[in-house]
């Protein structure tokens, strides 16, 4: 295969022909309609879907990752939701998840970021504007994000029987969400002064109430993704992911997806990875992406993960949303080991909207000080 100079790299751990590879392997599970299940025959959410649309976009796979796009809106439900898993374009759970419909907008101006096409952001902005305002209707006094809702007979589930409990990864993930929602609004000129609002109380849930999230410590997630999706920064951020390394991290293997387990998976090892850049650590970040690439196959996709001990290969399925957060990790290295595209600031946060003031706080915390700067959090 011809070296593609266009597509990102980081020299001596993936030139751009592997990243070719990798785009050409998840592109291989997409199915007609456009849709990416997490494998051949699996389901697909909308969350991995748009990973993976990234990831093909990144790799150069252009025509397929709009074709993943346009399935998007397919999906979308009249209040701007969609459901949880599609398998073979039949509905098999219809729950609405939050995080999954916020991460549209990720993806659609993380395309804006690599193609410019103002035309495309335009089509999709009705979809991204929904869907952000269904999950902006979820969030709870505390400033989470509540995590699902569940639907019965076609119609979703609301009042005393509807989920009232946030997870700290998820709504990390929506902060990001939402400041890349607010940026396409901008691009737009329409903008959404309520996604701030509710971008400010987030994150400030996120940085300083993160006992009030559902308790899944024992997940790497909850770890890193405060720090991946934006909310917290500086001193913070470099205090947090040091706090837990040695419980999650495996040298020359990559990071346990969950800390009782012996079980290293690949994504969760590229995430770090970009936390760690977005935080200036890049030769970490470095070594967590040469040792996770003992979950490559000689195709170019990735093994979800590696249970050592047993040393086994679990599942055997090649996940795309494995290969695409490989691809962005690239990408995201790129900027200082290589060649990056204009997309790779996508999880820094340097290319999203600005952070959201805390205002209209319901947590009953004082204000905030002169000077001081809650995603700094402890620092003058």
């Amino acid at each position: 295969m011809t070296a593609r100079h266009d597509l990102p790299f980081v020299a001596g751990v993936l030139g751009p022909e592997e990243v070719a590879a990798t785009a050409a392997a998840v592109a291989a599970v997409q199915e007609a309609d456009g849709a990416i299940p997490w494998s051949v025959g699996a389901h697909t959410d909308t969350w991995n879907h748009v990973e993976s649309a990234m990831g093909l976009l990144v790799g150069g796979e252009v025509a397929a990752a709009e074709r993943a796009y346009a399935w998007i809106p397919t999906q979308q439900r009249a209040d701007g939701s969609f459901p949880w898993k599609v398998v073979a374009g039949v509905v098999e759970d219809d729950r609405g998840e939050a995080n999954m419909a916020a991460y549209v907008a990720v993806g659609v101006w993380h395309h804006w970021l690599v193609r410019r096409d103002r035309g495309f952001v335009e089509a999709m902005w009705p979809v991204v504007r929904a869907a952000l305002d269904w999950v902006v209707s979820r969030q709870l006094p505390f400033g989470g994000i509540a995590w699902c809702q569940f639907w019965a007979d076609g119609v979703p589930v609301t009042g005393e029987d509807d989920v009232t409990d946030a997870l700290l990864a998820g709504s990390s993930s929506i902060y990001q969400s939402l400041r890349a929602g607010v940026a396409i609004a901008e691009l737009l000129d329409d903008p959404q002064p309520e996604w701030e609002l509710a971008g400010g109380r987030l994150g400030h849930a996120v940085r300083e109430h993160r006992d009030l999230f559902l308790d899944k410590s024992t997940f790497s997630m909850d770890w890193y993704y405060p720090v991946l999706g934006g909310a917290v920064r500086g001193a913070a951020a470099r205090a947090m992911l040091d706090e837990r390394w040695e419980d999650f991290v495996v040298p020359g293997m990559g990071i346990r997806c969950v800390d009782t387990n012996p079980w290293v998976t690949g994504a969760e090892t590229c995430e770090l990875a970009m936390a760690l850049d977005a935080e200036g650590d890049h030769a970490r970040a470095r070594a967590l992406l040469v040792d996770m690439q003992h979950l490559r196959h000689g195709s170019g996709g990735y093994f979800t993960g590696w249970v050592y001990g047993d040393d086994v290969y679990w599942p055997r399925e090649l996940t795309a949303w494995t290969g695409a957060a490989v691809i962005l990790a690239v990408d995201a290295l790129g900027e200082t080991y290589g060649h990056a595209t204009p997309g790779s600031g996508i999880m820094r946060g340097t290319s999203l909207a600005p952070d959201f003031a805390e205002l209209l706080l319901e947590c009953g915390c004082h204000d905030v000080p002169a000077g001081h700067d809650r995603r700094d959090h402890g620092t003058p």
